[in-house]
């Protein structure tokens, strides 16, 4: 991994910001750490690197505990969640994006209670309707959205989407928009205290430009960073 693969990733946001005409700083860069070894995370850190995201809760354990807790380094829980692995995803993560069912969320909240803190969460949506994907539905939303007040240890941040996978970013673009659109309406809705629609967390190394262009300001990028994984 080398610094200019950052920097290019860095020009791809700035060119994608300038074509939508936004500002790259709205831009939170996430850089997916999926199998990659602490000492290529420490080197990203080194190349200005500041925001990690992990997959699963075990093997990030494993590299936060070697790593250390980096003041200024933020590390999220970007794949899927167990409900039994709630109590160490909420200490060692500071955003849990993909929250994707009502169950979730009553087991990171009773679990945040105890310990007397609040989690920061995107809730997913599956916009494509397949049955691989986790997430909730977009029908019904707006009541989920109302019914977060029941949760008062977590705070909905957001949220975040997979798309179906094409190597054409174009094929993305319509969940894109429908996710901005989505996070749009629930703005203007009369929320409870712990909800705020600050973050959208879409796009990946083959479509994040696209992913900009239609309101991302959370991109999880792997590939385009640390290489090919297998």
């Amino acid at each position: 991994m080398k610094s200019q693969k950052i920097n290019e990733v860095r020009q791809r946001i700035e060119s994608a910001c300038a074509r939508s005409g936004r500002n790259p700083s709205e831009i939170v860069l996430i850089a997916v750490t999926k199998t990659v070894s602490p000492e290529t995370i420490q080197e990203a850190i080194r190349c200005g690197l500041n925001t990690f995201g992990e997959n699963k809760v075990q093997e990030a354990g494993k590299k936060i505990n070697e790593l250390g807790l980096e003041a200024g380094i933020s590390w999220h829980m970007i794949g899927h969640l167990q409900t039994n692995k709630v109590k160490d995803a909420i200490e060692l993560f500071s955003l849990i994006h993909a929250v994707d069912s009502l169950r979730l969320c009553e087991k990171i909240n009773e679990r945040a209670d105890k310990i007397g803190k609040v989690v920061d969460i995107l809730l997913e949506i599956n916009l494509s309707g397949e049955k691989t994907k986790y997430g909730f539905s977009e029908k019904g939303l707006f009541d989920i959205i109302k019914s977060m007040e029941k949760y008062p240890n977590i705070r909905i941040r957001g949220l975040m989407t997979m798309t179906p996978f094409s190597e054409e970013p174009e094929d993305s673009r319509k969940y894109f928009r429908r996710l901005f659109k989505l996070s749009r309406n629930i703005r203007e809705m009369p929320l409870p205290r712990n909800v705020e629609m600050k973050y959208i967390s879409m796009g990946m190394t083959q479509d994040f430009e696209v992913a900009i262009e239609e309101g991302a300001n959370m991109v999880r990028v792997g590939r385009a960073i640390f290489g090919e994984r297998g």
